[in-house]
């Protein structure tokens, strides 16, 4: 059998199997399998072009060999092929507008958001964990330990972020042990959708960082956001609100003092899904002083992720914290970075 003969057979057994079709208004055919619609996107898988999204107003007609899972307008359900004829189609026993159809899903999209509408308080976690070592041991010995996990549970109408980012180095030279580094931070922060764009937001922080001389900050809070950018791959949102700081410094020789004040904040949250495996997201949050408006605090927070396999992952964060008013003799800004391998889970 010669290379045009086979060929031509690929063709004609591609022709025959199921697929659905989606007329354009500019008379492009696009075969595939719908995946979903929400919006005004189209989603199908093709066997050639993996999955493509295409806008739905600009859809002449559809035609698919499969149910799907359809939402109207008006709020009627119903699980159907789809058939159009001079823009209408037919849906639960009626035939309405082709722009009336408000969603579909495939079987697997439906299993999905039916997953998300009541989940338990343990389920549709996923997250990272990190921890690294490193040492030397001669004239000179020295130890580094770094941990770092990150961990989310998002649904249809809310989401909990759970972060911890932790260093400890120390050396000995000459018989004696100091400590080089040595500091804590972690928090917990829910988000509740309103809509698709809009959300409020609260928030826990927890800091210690010995070589700042800070004892511990709790800081607590909450706010309002919007999504600038949400898609399927990427997402960018921006958030404002009021907290209250409280910290404790023990800059030794120095007195012990505390600090507390009321803040207001704003920042940004950015997240870009780069591949299948890659992950990168950013953090930044500045926070004014309002009982002394000459002081400031800003985070900003870092990490990648790289799926090497299932379980195990790449990972790399990066955290700084500076303080426009620290203790006499130290640093306004203070880096914690860690990067190792890691395991990655998720509940179901």
């Amino acid at each position: 059998m010669n290379f045009t003969k086979l060929s031509l057979l690929c063709l004609l057994g591609a022709t025959l199997l199921p697929a659905d079709v989606l007329v354009m208004k500019n008379g492009d055919r696009v075969t595939g399998s719908v995946v979903k619609k929400d919006g005004n996107a189209v989603t199908l898988k093709s066997a050639l072009f993996g999955t493509i999204t295409v806008p739905w107003d600009q859809v002449d007609s559809i035609k698919t060999d499969t149910p799907l899972n359809v939402v109207l307008n008006d709020g009627k359900q119903a699980q159907t092929n789809l058939v159009s004829t001079e823009g209408k189609v037919q849906v639960a026993g009626e035939t309405v507008p082709q722009g009336d159809v408000k969603i579909l899903r495939n079987a697997d999209e439906q299993k999905n958001y039916e997953r998300l509408l009541h989940p338990g308080l343990l389920d549709l976690w996923a997250g990272t964990g990190t921890v690294g070592i490193a040492g030397t041991a001669g004239n000179a010995k020295t130890s580094t330990f770094t941990a770092a996990i990150i961990a989310a549970r998002t649904t249809n109408t809310d989401k909990i972020n759970l972060y911890f980012n932790a260093v400890k180095a120390s050396s000995l030279a000459n018989g004696v042990t100091s400590d080089t580094a040595k500091a804590v931070r972690g928090g917990v922060g829910y988000s509740r959708y309103l809509n698709k764009k809009i959300f409020l937001n609260v928030f826990n922080d927890y800091e210690y960082d010995a070589f700042q001389s800070l004892d511990l900050r709790i800081t607590g809070g909450g706010g309002v956001g919007y999504y600038l950018v949400k898609r399927e791959n990427s997402s960018l949102s921006v958030t404002a609100g009021a907290d209250y700081s409280h910290a404790k410094f023990s800059p030794n020789p120095l007195p012990s003092y505390s600090q507390s004040s009321a803040e207001i904040y704003y920042g940004d949250d950015y997240a870009w899904k780069m591949s299948t495996r890659t992950s990168l997201a950013q953090t930044f949050r500045m926070f004014n002083n309002l009982s002394d408006t000459g002081q400031y605090r800003v985070n900003f927070d870092l990490g990648g992720n790289t799926q090497l396999f299932k379980w195990l992952s790449w990972n790399l964060s990066f955290s700084d914290r500076y303080l426009s008013n620290p203790p006499v003799g130290r640093k306004t800004n203070d880096v914690i970075y860690t990067t190792g391998f890691g395991i990655s889970f998720a509940t179901k």
